[in-house]
């Protein structure tokens, strides 16, 4: 009996790696609780104050140390017969995809994007210079390596924020004249930051996010757009006088937006996605922009789940080898979100 078989028989078992509140992980949980029948879902955390070990529905969770991480992952999924791996935020997809073929010799699939595309992605100055070489419009875009080399021709109000790991808009500032911008640049380069700088885009035009998903042999899938609102603070990370700077929790309207639809995808073919890809852009004389690409689910991944564009479950059934179901008709609406809450005892804390 082939390990395909053996899957079939029984629910597929799948961990999340990566848990804590109101982000990826936790939102790749209710993707895959909307299917619990077809599912035994496991998750882990490198914290045991994260908010999915104490949600309902998962068969086990358990706190992972981040010394050794692969190689506990695996122990873990051998122990309890695990069959797919997902990543739920960005340290867990760069420390398990770049062990992806040992994830496979053990008889465990990675559900995510490449390594070779999570490194495209993962520097943004590279990432927008080969953008831009393939003719997708982008903000300007500076790399800065010293406060002595800003160049003079930056226009304010400005963003600056890490070259790395700024996803969900960490250390992501806006920046109103010269002085704010030597100050913000000194502050990465002594926190050991690479700072680049992009023009501001007014989100007056709309700021989108777009979920862009492709099969692990490339062939695109399909595409879901998020036009974002700012009703809440929930979805707003910074707002001054000069501008407004966006949070990692999306909300807004899921509608019929085929103009960036196809940007996003077409950024998605030109980085060879294998995967779940996530853009967020604004517009730019009249053409959808992108500021922030993530090669993996994004925590929209719910909303997008209950307009009925369940990108988790339709990337796990091709990482099976099912054939990919035409996709239901989206519900197109709003999609709005906010946080739980939940009493944990002191001896129900996991140890």
């Amino acid at each position: 009996m082939s390990y395909l078989q053996r899957i079939l028989m029984n629910r597929i078992s799948v961990l999340v790696a990566g848990m804590a509140g109101a982000s990826l992980g936790t939102e790749i949980i209710k993707s895959l609780l909307v299917k619990q029948e077809k599912y035994t879902i496991y998750g882990c955390d490198a914290s045991p104050y994260a908010y999915g070990h104490y949600m309902h529905g998962l068969k086990k969770t358990f706190v992972v140390s981040r010394d050794n991480y692969v190689e506990n992952i695996i122990a873990e999924c051998k122990k309890q017969n695990i069959s797919v791996v997902i990543p739920g935020g960005d340290e867990p997809a760069v420390l398990l995809g770049h062990e992806k073929k040992l994830l496979a010799e053990e008889n465990i699939l990675f559900a995510g994007n490449t390594e070779t595309v999570v490194d495209i992605c993962s520097n943004k100055g590279r990432l927008f210079e080969y953008l831009q070489k393939s003719n997708i419009p982008i903000p300007q875009t500076w790399v800065i390596s010293s406060v002595e080399n800003i160049p003079v021709e930056i226009p304010f109000p400005c963003i600056i924020k890490p070259s790395t790991n700024s996803g969900g808009s960490v250390s992501v500032f806006i920046v109103q004249n010269e002085a704010e911008l030597k100050m913000y640049v000194a502050y990465m380069l002594n926190n050991g930051l690479d700072p680049i700088v992009q023009e501001y885009l007014p989100q007056e035009s709309g700021e989108y996010t777009v979920g862009v998903l492709h099969s692990p042999m490339g062939k695109l899938c399909g595409s879901i757009v998020l036009k974002r609102m700012f009703h809440s603070k929930v979805s707003i990370m910074a707002k001054t006088n000069a501008g407004l700077i966006s949070s990692g929790y999306s909300q807004g309207e899921i509608g019929c937006y085929p103009d960036i639809a196809n940007i996003a995808e077409k950024i998605a073919c030109i980085c060879k996605s294998c995967g779940p890809l996530n853009v967020q852009g604004r517009i730019k004389n009249g053409v959808f922009c992108p500021f922030e690409i993530n090669p993996r689910f994004s925590a929209s991944t719910f909303l997008r789940t209950l307009a009925g564009f369940n990108e988790v479950d339709m990337y796990i059934d091709m990482l099976l080898g099912f054939p990919l179901l035409p996709t239901a008709n989206i519900r197109y609406g709003y999609y709005l979100r906010s946080f739980d809450e939940t009493y944990v005892p002191y001896d129900g804390v996991l140890e």
